[in-house]
Parts: structure tokens; sequence; C-alpha cells
């Protein structure tokens, strides 16, 4: 079967969103533009995985550019999207492997989620591969401007937090592997 690539360039939205309650949570990357929409499955580590790593990237590429890339230093308040994800939801496919890259000469963020691919190779642990054959698995393909891709990594942030309890002390959310309080002398939860 030929492989599916859902293809955005400056889509209209670009989020990370939730269906359920924490703790019981799907998690969705979700892009549409001209009343096209695209859902995409994926684990909360993913999520927060490609928000930290998107921060990362965006940073890089300001300090090469000297400042001069038009990215934003922080997601601007105007554009962040705090909406539901778009119904219908309809999930395309479960991500698998992820991929972003800085494209300097369009000045754009290029992200990558490509199909979860459940063979024998992959189960004696070798790495997916991205190809551009017409085969592989399915891909949802991104291109983001730094502050949309700014406003993203702000949400997908945003969201993971939101599901855990806040310390009693400082009300910063608890990490699962352990929370250091900076208010309460090293309490350790």
């Amino acid at each position: 079967m030929p492989r599916q690539v859902y293809f955005y360039d400056q889509p209209e939205r670009f989020v990370a969103g939730t269906v359920g309650q924490p703790g019981a949570r799907a998690f969705y990357l979700q892009a549409s533009a001209r009343g096209r929409i695209t859902s995409v499955l994926l684990e909360k580590t993913q999520v927060a995985a490609l928000a930290e790593r998107i921060e990362e990237v965006l940073d890089e590429a300001l300090r090469r550019s000297g400042g001069d890339a038009a990215i934003p230093a922080a997601a601007p308040k105007d554009l962040l999207d705090t909406a539901p994800l778009d119904l219908p939801l309809e999930q395309e496919f479960r991500v698998g492997t992820m991929a972003l890259a800085w494209d300097s000469v369009d000045g754009c963020l290029v992200v990558e989620a490509q199909a979860l691919v459940e063979d024998d190779e992959e189960e004696d642990g070798a790495e997916a591969v991205f190809t551009d054959d017409e085969t592989g698995p399915d891909m949802l393909r991104v291109r983001l401007s730094g502050a949309m891709a700014r406003v993203f990594a702000k949400r997908a942030l945003d969201l993971v937090a939101a599901g855990r309890k806040p310390c009693p002390f400082c009300n910063l959310p608890l990490d699962p592997e352990g929370h250091l309080c900076p208010r309460a002398n090293g309490y350790r939860r």
C-alpha cells in the first residue's frame, strides 16, 4: 500500500491536545488548513520530548543567525491557542518516530511524525528511518514559522504539565520521577 504523507505548509493550526482525564488521557498532534484536519496519536513522553526539542532547535537557529532569524524568544501571547482539538477527531495513525529541523533557507521549522511500524526488525531494536519512497510508513509533515513553532511548544509543555498534581509547597507540577521542591528545603515527593 502506498505511503500517505499528510503535508501542511504553514497550517492555520498545529497543536497538541488531549482527550480524557489526567491519568487516562490520549495525546494527539493535530494540523488543519482550509477545512482539512489531520490527527495522529502519540504518547505523552513524545509530546514532551517534541516540545522541548523544538525549543532547543529554535534557540539554536536564533543563535546561529545572530538574532536575525524571524524567531521570537518566547511564544507571542496574541498567537496562543487554547482551544480544544478540532472535531471530528479521527486518528490517521499512531506516531512511532519523529524528526525536526530548521530550514534556514525558508525560515521555518519542519516537523515530521512517522507512523509506528511494527515489524520484526524494529522489535529487535533497529531504529525507523525516514525515507521518501512511496512504500514507507504514513507521515505527517508540517512546516511552521518560528512564532507558530514557539506557540506549539508552549501549549504542548503546558498540556503535559497540566496532568500533574501540584506540589503542596511551591505549586509546581510534580514530576513522576520525583520533585525536589525549591521551597521546602529539599523536600522530595
